[in-house]
């Protein structure tokens, strides 16, 4: 059996950048009360025309494959994981490999929202674990700005998102000291709806409906959060999954060089890194720059961290996720 290693990053986030005081013109909330709840300063925000889920993962794509080293003609899957594909189908998956001009390989989409990125990650393991493929491009892209709420009425979820995409090749690697050593993935679907976007979809609202009642106070097909409920089970869910993936490899957390959380919020994030006391050089956060991109966030920081110089070979590298679904996950990664 073979592991599984990142040979190649890349990202790509729009160049349009929206400041906690621009989402003030339009929305009742100013830059400290967005600060205090989530950390962010700003996003990036595509301008429409210009970008789409699709484009965006092409482009973190492309630079990704570049680095590698791997020829475009040597990619023998693609896994796509978002939450907001240019369609409701098909899926973005295989758009990519149209506008990549791949041969014909196959592509899968995973919606898995905040924890997407990990689950394309553990799928893509599995399949050269065993020999299936030899490379594989996982991509993780959103565009959550044109789907929010921008009004007053919906300031609990809309500052807090923003749009990008990120993407990684992973290829076969025979030294199973080094790659992915493991992932660990869960899911808790009776609070599906405590993080949800419930319109347009067959089982209760499909767009003949959103048409018919023509009701501007229905907000089914704006995203719903309950943010203290979502946070109170993030921590405890993140802790638990860093804490498993680290005794499946008998590692302990002074084992760790850089842990990658889900950029859902920086108090998360800094909750999670005071459990485990970890200085600040051992966790990689950018959500002040960004936002949540949702299945984005992870590819997003864990190139600018490679970038940065933060990750060497041989480091030990954990990322985590939580998110809609609820489900949440770990990658562990010898680099």
């Amino acid at each position: 059996m073979y592991h599984s290693k990142i040979t190649g990053l890349g990202y790509y986030v729009p160049e349009n950048i929206v400041t906690n005081d621009d989402l003030s013109k339009c929305i009742d909330t100013n830059d400290a009360w967005i600060q205090e709840r989530t950390g962010i300063l700003e996003r990036r925000h595509v301008i429409r025309g210009e970008d789409t889920t699709t484009s965006m993962g092409v482009k973190a794509a492309k630079i990704a494959i570049e680095r590698s080293g791997v020829a475009k003609e040597e990619i023998d899957f693609i896994i796509f994981a978002t939450l907001s594909p240019d369609y409701y189908f098909p899926g973005p998956g295989v758009l990519v490999q149209r506008d990549l001009g791949l041969r014909t390989v196959g592509a899968l989409d995973v919606r898995n929202q905040c924890s997407g990125f990990v689950y394309a990650l553990s799928i893509a393991d599995q399949y050269i674990k065993t020999g299936m493929y030899q490379h594989v491009l996982v991509i993780g892209s959103e565009l959550h700005s044109t789907g929010l709420d921008m009004t007053t009425r919906g300031r609990g979820v809309s500052v807090i998102f923003g749009d990008g995409a990120g993407a990684a090749v992973l290829s076969r690697e025979e030294d199973v000291t080094k790659g992915i050593l493991s992932t660990h993935l869960h899911s808790e679907g009776q609070h599906a709806e405590e993080l949800a976007l419930i319109a347009p979809g067959m089982g209760k609202r499909w767009v003949t409906d959103i048409l018919a009642d023509n009701d501007p106070n229905d907000e089914s097909y704006f995203p719903y959060m309950n943010g203290q409920f979502v946070f109170k089970n993030a921590v405890v869910r993140f802790s638990e999954v860093i804490n498993e993936g680290l005794q499946a490899n008998k590692l302990e957390v002074s084992d760790i060089n850089l842990l990658v959380p889900h950029q859902a919020n920086l108090r998360i994030s800094q909750f999670i890194q005071q459990k485990f006391r970890l200085t600040d050089d051992q966790v990689f956060n950018n959500i002040q720059k960004y936002g949540n991109t949702t299945a984005a966030s992870i590819p997003i920081a864990l190139t600018e961290a490679w970038e940065q110089g933060k990750i060497k070979s041989g480091d030990l590298v954990v990322l985590a996720a939580f998110g809609s679904g609820f489900t949440w996950g770990s990658v562990i990664i010898r680099w």
